[in-house]
This record gives C-alpha cells, sequence and structure tokens, in this order.
C-alpha cells in the first residue's frame, strides 16, 4: 500500500515540529499496514517487536484475566500511536489490539522507539501525554467498576465513546464504530443480560436509537444523568 504523503504527520500531534526532512526519514523507516475488521494488530504477551500510528480506524484494547474473561480496556481512535509498550519499559506488549473496522497504520519496528523519542520533536512529549491519558482513564475504570451501579458505569462508558468518537447525524451522537452488547457488557463488567436491558430501556424511552451494532445518543443531557453527573469526567479522562 503506497505511503502517505509527509503533510499527513505533520498535522499529527506526535510529530508536530518536525521538519520535512525528518518527517521523510520516519516515513521512509514505516510499514504501512491495512488491518480488517476483527483482526488483531498485536496480541497480549507477544513481543513488543513494533510499535504504531493509527491512520484510520478504530481499535479496542483488550486484556484476558486469569479467569479468561475478557476485558475492554479502551477504543483508540485515529492519529493516536498504539502498541507503545517500551513507554512503559515493557518488553512485551500489556494488551491485544483488534480492529473494531478496517484500519490502516503505520509500523515502525520497535529497535526505533529510543531514536524516535531522542530525534523527533514532540514526539517524546506526546507519548508522555498518552500515556498519562491512558493511565488515568485506566484508574477512573477500576475506581467505576469497584464503586459504580451498572446503569452508571454503562452511561457512563456510552458518554465516554459518544464524546471520543460520535458524529453528528439528524438522531444524535452516532457512534461511528460498530458496537455489541457484549462489547459494552466487557468495558464495564456488567453481564450481557443486564447491558441488554439497559439499552432497551434507554431506546425505549428515547435516550438512544440504533440496531445491534451501531449506538446513537439522542438525548446525551438524560444519559449524562444516567451516569450520575460523572460523564465529562469519564469522557475527559478517556481521550486517547
Amino acid at each position: 500500500m503506497r505511503k502517505p504523503d509527509r503533510t499527513l504527520l505533520a498535522d499529527m500531534e506526535v510529530f508536530q515540529g518536525a521538519g520535512a526532512e525528518m518527517l521523510d526519514a520516519i516515513l521512509a523507516d514505516a510499514r504501512v499496514l491495512r488491518i480488517e475488521r476483527e483482526t488483531a494488530v498485536f496480541t497480549e504477551g507477544a513481543e513488543a517487536a513494533a510499535f504504531f500510528l493509527l491512520l484510520d480506524g478504530h481499535v479496542r484494547v483488550v486484556r484476558t484475566t486469569p479467569a479468561g474473561d475478557q476485558v475492554i480496556m479502551r477504543y483508540i481512535g485515529a492519529g493516536q500511536l498504539i502498541g507503545i509498550a517500551q513507554a512503559i519499559g515493557q518488553a512485551h506488549y500489556p494488551a491485544s489490539a483488534i480492529a473494531a473496522v478496517d484500519c490502516v497504520a503505520l509500523a515502525w519496528p520497535g529497535s526505533l522507539w529510543g531514536l524516535f523519542m531522542a530525534r523527533t520533536p514532540g514526539f517524546a512529549a506526546a507519548a508522555c501525554r498518552t500515556v498519562g491519558r491512558r493511565l488515568q482513564d485506566t484508574q477512573a475504570q477500576l475506581i467505576d467498576m469497584a464503586t459504580g451501579q451498572v446503569e452508571q458505569r454503562v452511561a457512563r462508558a456510552l458518554c465516554r465513546l459518544a464524546r471520543q468518537s460520535g458524529r453528528q447525524t439528524g438522531a444524535g451522537l452516532e457512534i461511528s464504530f460498530p458496537l455489541s452488547r457484549q462489547d459494552i457488557a466487557e468495558m464495564t463488567g456488567a453481564t450481557l443480560h443486564s447491558v441488554s436491558r439497559l439499552l432497551a430501556a434507554w431506546t425505549a424511552t428515547g435516550i438512544i436509537a440504533g440496531g445491534r451494532q451501531r449506538i446513537t445518543v439522542t438525548d446525551f443531557a438524560r444519559l449524562q444523568a444516567r451516569a450520575g453527573g460523572h460523564a465529562s469526567e469519564a469522557a475527559a479522562g478517556g481521550a486517547h
């Protein structure tokens, strides 16, 4: 697949401040990947042989518990770094990244991470901000799991996703990637039955709309109220 023009990278946070010559060198070392929906970009426990910049699409980050259950940690959209195990001193990926839709990404060998950190203006700062935001998001998720009621957890998750990736339509904010009830259950630590019951009730009362894979938040204020007044904090913490 053809590599993107350097002007695309120049507009992204992670490469802000890099000159044309440096951007050309960065692209020269990159591989362009097209990842089909439901395909793993990388898997939990595998050697962190590469790091990635997502150019288009969304991936979900998944961890497996000791009991074998899957937990969706977050969704990450275009313009963000993924697979940055080196940023936290890990030689293996601590989670899996699965394409939620067809995606396009750039990949670099993990051996170049130190060079990027040392020589690319803005890269180190952007990587640190990314790690910090994701750590805050994980902490908020753990607190939510421990203290939040099921309705609050589900409402906060939908508010966060609508804020992060919602696109305005005539009906409201449509979450811009397929999201199943099982996905929501794995994000919130709820049962599939509880999620199905809540979504059915919110659809009946006009808070959300959509089918089994697409969700549109039609009344954000009422959904935020179901979140217990903390949806804005959850959305801010979930920015990636």
